[in-house]
């Protein structure tokens, strides 16, 4: 018998095998650099003008047990200057660290499908914790409501909330403040932004052309490389509970007829992943194919930039490595995810009308009521509309795509609210039903970039005057001829099946 082995056969690994080490291969050179940049944020120069504090009491008081981070918009470890900052403080006060997520019941009009997104994203931060010694508590409640006793039991000494411009959120933290912000520091970080909301600019801004400079010179200044968030050197004398994640979508008062999108993973690695897919396969055509909804040309990240699974500033660091490779794609990417984006954080800001007629410019509101008794060839009920029961084969297969998907294309999007406004009987009902179908089915719904993108279909918002015409006045017109030369709109139809209804005159 032969002493030598036996010859081995190679194991052709899987697609999904390749997948996983080529993604943990681009999650490493981002850690290293994480590194790179400091040993920890104690060795970071932080930025403080990405904090606000909110309450009397500004500073940890000496009877302090632990931090905690009261996480909402930004849900995520890494790239987080919101757990950075709350792990500052509690490293320099000798502390435990904590993170809390506080489960509503419902908010606005989210979905089952949406809470399981926001579940599954939980579920490998839990675990994330448990390696970085931060105790992760899944409470149950409005955090306006149960932190301050929460805190008070534990010896909190602060807590770190992120930062969300939309009037629930607003109120929330207010209150937080104003109920146990005498006895603790209650301080919001914004780690959405990559220039901080309230540093970007004082006041609402017109539109993208008097914000792009505001920003991009600030730029320099915030758009900087992550410290890592490290293991916690001091333990918690409480341990958090495991969270039982099957049990914790029992008590939502949510629609369960949305389920979730079919393929769409959630949490940090996947946005990651789905990051490395947009560097390496779309960012080369996306000056160029982003508008054509029929092309592969999006960065498909929203949902996880959304729930704040990535962070918007990691996705811009790495993108414009590439500036030299492609830098009309590169440009193009930069001014929708900073410029645009947080152009739509500061309406909702600075605005809270942000998703009412009233909070249109006065030129909208008056060209709106001008024309609010135009004739309707068609007048469709919010079910109609849900059901894509219209004439209008390509509206109704844009509807079937957000139904089905979780999002709309862009382009379509905008042709899609405007067709809305055509067809209801007041612009308040419009724009209504517009913002309800994109909270309830849209994965990026309930967000700045949504309100900002009905508010601007059928409100005029950061746009200008058009050629007035019935109905719509002189808001931005937008009609099915003109998607015909823009796309080929047979194409999307046959892809998602959208047909033609009958209209019964009501």
């Amino acid at each position: 018998m032969s002493g030598n082995p036996p010859p081995t056969k190679k194991i052709k690994k899987t697609s999904s095998e390749v997948s996983t080490s080529k993604t943990s291969n681009f999650l490493n050179d981002i850690e290293a650099e994480r590194k790179k940049t400091a040993s920890s944020i104690m060795e970071f120069k932080f930025n403080k003008k990405r904090v606000r504090v909110l309450s009397e009491q500004k500073e940890v008081p000496e009877w302090a047990e632990g931090v905690i981070y009261w996480t909402f918009r930004d849900e995520r470890i890494h790239d987080n200057w919101a757990l950075l900052y709350a792990q500052k403080l509690a490293i320099k006060n000798k502390v435990s660290l904590h993170i809390t997520f506080c489960r509503l019941t419902q908010f606005l009009n989210c979905s089952l499908r949406h809470y399981k997104h926001i579940f599954q994203g939980l579920e490998e931060l839990e675990t994330e914790c448990k390696d970085l010694n931060i105790q992760f508590h899944f409470l149950i409640g409005c955090a306006a409501d149960i932190l301050p006793e929460f805190v008070k039991k534990h010896k909190l000494g602060a807590i770190v909330v992120d930062f969300m411009p939309v009037r629930e959120h607003m109120s929330w933290a207010k209150q937080l403040a104003d109920r146990i912000g005498s006895e603790v520091p209650v301080i919001q970080v914004d780690a959405h932004n990559i220039v901080p909301c309230w540093v970007a600019s004082d006041k609402q801004e017109y539109g993208a052309r008097t914000i792009r400079n505001k920003i991009n010179n600030k730029l320099p200044e915030f758009l900087t490389e992550f410290p890592p968030v490290i293991k916690h050197p001091f333990n918690s004398k409480f341990k958090a509970q495991p969270t039982n994640w099957d049990e914790a979508d029992k008590t939502l008062e949510v629609d369960r007829s949305v389920v979730s999108v079919p393929g769409l993973k959630a949490g940090f690695k996947a946005g990651m992943t789905e990051l490395e897919n947009f560097l390496k396969k779309r960012l080369p055509k996306y000056s160029t194919d982003r508008n054509n909804p029929v092309k592969d040309g999006l960065s498909k990240l929203s949902p996880w930039l959304h729930f704040g699974q990535i962070s918007a500033q990691r996705c811009i660091l790495e993108v414009s490595k590439l500036s030299k490779q492609y830098p009309e794609s590169v440009a193009a990417y930069r001014e929708e995810a900073i410029v645009r984006r947080e152009l739509s954080d500061n309406f909702c800001f600075y605005n809270p009308k942000y998703d009412k007629i009233d909070g249109a410019p006065n030129w909208a509101q008056t060209t709106l009521n001008d024309h609010r008794k135009d004739k309707r060839m068609y007048v469709y009920t919010r079910e109609e509309l849900e059901g894509s029961r219209t004439h209008d084969d390509l509206w109704n297969s844009a509807q079937i795509q957000l139904v089905k998907e979780g999002k709309m294309h862009g382009f379509l999007r905008m042709y899609w609210a405007k067709k809305i406004l055509e067809w209801t009987d007041t612009p308040e009902r419009a724009l209504a039903d517009a913002i309800y179908l994109n909270d309830k089915y849209s994965m990026d719904g309930r967000d700045p970039s949504g309100f900002v993108g009905c508010m601007w279909s059928i409100c005029g918002i950061h746009d200008q005057g058009w050629r007035e015409r019935d109905i719509f006045g002189k808001i931005r017109y937008m009609n099915y001829a003109g998607c015909k030369r823009k796309f080929d709109i047979n194409a999307f139809i046959v892809r998602y099946g959208g047909m033609v209804h009958k209209y019964t005159k009501k």
